[in-house]
């Protein structure tokens, strides 16, 4: 019971992490399609689209997963904090190379 929380509640923080990392490449991708000058970044966004989409899949296995028995439940807290630990990682490496000032 209590393992299986555990497995729900870090599946589910991979899945914020990635979903995070996912809309801000989107976002960061949608402006540099409105600029004349933006194609450095937008390669840069294409580039990093399969991360994100690979921690995306991990952390939706790591909730499948946890609806498993408690072998699956250990599964699913290893792959949805390893997603979540890369999705988060991915997400500020991209923040902190794009910062502006501000």
């Amino acid at each position: 019971m209590v393992l299986n929380l555990i497995a729900v509640l870090a599946a589910l923080a991979g899945l914020l992490a990635a979903v995070a990392h996912g809309g801000y490449l989107a976002m960061l991708g949608a402006a540099a399609n409105r600029r004349a000058g933006g194609e450095p970044v937008n390669q840069y966004v294409r580039s990093r689209v399969p991360v994100a989409a690979v921690t995306l899949g991990v952390s939706l296995l790591a909730l499948l997963l946890a609806a498993g028995g408690p072998a699956a439940d250990i599964l699913a807290i290893l792959a949805g904090a390893g997603s979540g630990i890369v999705g988060y990682q991915a997400l500020q490496g991209t923040r902190t190379r794009y910062r502006s000032g501000g």
